[in-house]
């Protein structure tokens, strides 16, 4: 048995606009450079990604990736510097609320050591 930890923020309507999928998705897009091939190596379609990113965006009033049209060299996706600081906060805040209730597991239910 375990308790498990998932941080989701949702928007003034309740609607959730950014968990786990759109943070994988991000450091996905860092280490691929492009949206789509971020969308591909997670088994998701690109507009789906797209969408994600998208109500991300809304929500927080400000663009996480800048997205560069193709050419001659290809476009790609990069994180903004807004964009990295999210993401550096959200995990930083996901990996403490983890830890915090994993010390609260152990404390309500010590026989589970």
């Amino acid at each position: 048995m375990e308790a498990v930890t998932r941080i989701v923020f949702v928007d003034d309507q309740g609607k959730k606009f950014f968990g786990e999928g759109p943070c994988r998705l991000l450091r996905a897009v860092e280490e691929t450079g492009s949206l789509r091939s971020a969308a591909a190596s997670m088994d998701m379609a690109y507009t789906k990604a797209l969408k994600l990113l998208k109500n991300a965006e809304a929500a927080l009033g400000f663009p996480l990736t800048v997205r560069l049209t193709g050419g001659k060299d290809g476009g790609g996706s990069v994180l903004t510097a807004q964009g990295k600081e999210w993401l550096r906060q959200y995990e930083a805040y996901r990996d403490a609320c983890i830890q915090a209730n994993r010390r609260l597991y152990l404390e309500h239910f010590p026989q589970q050591r």
